[in-house]
This record gives C-alpha cells, sequence and structure tokens, in this order.
C-alpha cells in the first residue's frame, strides 16, 4: 500500500466522535518513544501534556502501545494512563488493515445480529442480518457492543483470521471501495480490492471518562491458520 496498513492507533479520538476536528485525533500523526523490546515484542509510549498543536484537548496522558508475537499470534495492547487532575474523555480504536488476496473472495464472520451504525447512513442504527458479510461496495459500519470473536476468512489466500478482542466493546468494519479510494492521495485505486479493516474500538459505546491516576487496559490478538 502507498500509506495505509499495519495498526494506526486512533485516540483520543475515534472518527468525529469527539471534540477535535481531526479525524481520529491526533497520536496516529505523532512521534512515539521506544520504551522497552525483547525479540518478540516492543512497547511504544506517547506522552502528551495538554498544550501544544493539539492544545483543543487540554487533557494531559501517557499511552503505550505494546506489540508482541507468539507463533501464529500477533497481540496488540493500548494502555491509556490519565496523568492529569480532572478526568480525561477520550474514545479510540486500534485501525488494524488486513490484506486478503481478492476481497471479492473474503468473508467477515461473527456479527449476525448485532446492532450497528452505518457512516454511510449519518450513524443511521441497522442489525446485521448475515451470517456470512461479504464486501460488495463501500462499507464504514461501527457494530456495537460486539462479540469478542470475530472471523476473516480469505478464500483466496487459503487462510483463517481468528480476532479475539478485550476491553474494546465495539468493532469497526471498513473498505474505502472504487470512488473513495480513488480520493485518497496515500491509498492506491486499486488497493481496496486486497484489504479490509476490522478495528476493535471504543466508539459508540463510549466515551471512557478516565480519573486521574487512573488506567485503561484493551486489546486484540489476531491468530492466523491455513484453509
Amino acid at each position: 500500500m502507498r500509506g495505509r496498513g499495519g495498526t494506526p492507533v486512533c485516540f483520543p479520538q475515534f472518527g468525529m466522535l469527539g471534540p477535535l476536528p481531526t479525524q481520529h485525533g491526533f497520536a496516529r500523526n505523532r512521534g512515539f518513544s521506544l520504551e522497552h523490546k525483547t525479540d518478540s515484542s516492543c512497547t511504544m509510549s506517547l506522552t502528551y501534556d495538554g498544550q501544544g498543536a493539539a492544545g483543543s484537548f487540554p487533557h494531559p496522558f501517557t499511552l503505550h502501545v505494546t506489540t508482541s508475537v507468539e507463533g501464529a499470534t500477533i497481540t496488540q495492547e493500548l494502555k491509556v494512563s490519565n496523568t492529569g487532575s480532572n478526568p480525561l474523555p477520550f474514545t479510540a480504536a486500534l485501525h488494524t488493515y488486513y490484506r486478503v488476496a481478492d476481497i471479492s473472495q473474503a468473508r467477515v464472520e461473527g456479527l449476525k445480529g448485532v446492532s450497528y451504525r452505518d457512516n454511510l447512513q449519518q450513524l443511521k442504527e441497522e442489525h446485521e442480518q448475515q451470517d456470512t458479510i461479504r464486501v460488495e461496495g463501500e462499507v464504514d459500519r461501527i457494530y456495537v457492543n460486539a462479540p469478542s470473536s470475530i472471523k476473516l476468512v480469505d478464500e483466496a489466500g487459503k487462510r483463517q483470521l481468528s480476532i479475539e478482542k478485550n476491553g474494546f466493546p465495539d468493532a469497526v468494519l471498513w473498505n474505502p471501495w472504487i470512488a473513495k479510494a480513488k480520493g485518497m492521495a496515500d491509498f492506491g485505486d486499486e488497493e481496496y480490492k486486497e484489504m479490509v479493516c476490522i478495528e476493535p474500538a471504543m466508539a459508540i459505546s463510549g466515551p471512557v471518562n478516565l480519573d486521574p491516576g487512573a488506567t485503561w487496559v484493551a486489546k486484540q490478538s489476531t491468530t492466523a491458520s491455513q484453509l
């Protein structure tokens, strides 16, 4: 991909669900410091003093992101500490991009019966009716109080990804499709065919209001297996 991939961190705001004018907050555009690393894990941190360029968000915090790999499983943990003297309000997500061999032969399972807010319809509430979700056009949905286990089946790539989330109540499903992909400078015109985002999130179910001195932790684990 030109400039998108991996797991951008949406913080202290998911989408436009908060006071900031910038989509998904500012953490993903800041430099993190390396705090600790081993052969199979690393922890990065971001400290914000409540001022500076993001002064419209006057809430100090420290954000830790730990990524670890064990066998076929990658685990990503988000830890937020309120270093200020007032409650820290935030929404958040791990904006995870998964590569698939062919989006027309990929499916998402585990969301049947879950309510979702459709970003393509001004957050209109809908209910998922399908056992298997196929991406056949632009999709931008926030599934509210989604199950802890979601599955992405990449039929053309002959693999399956089992996604487990903890501490994130919601889950986002996103693919920009043809028109939106062409309008994004850091996204290739044809790359929508080879990706899907499934994101653990604190979005519609948020915001969190974290007490001074308190810490909030959430994580996801993704395990790959062959079909």
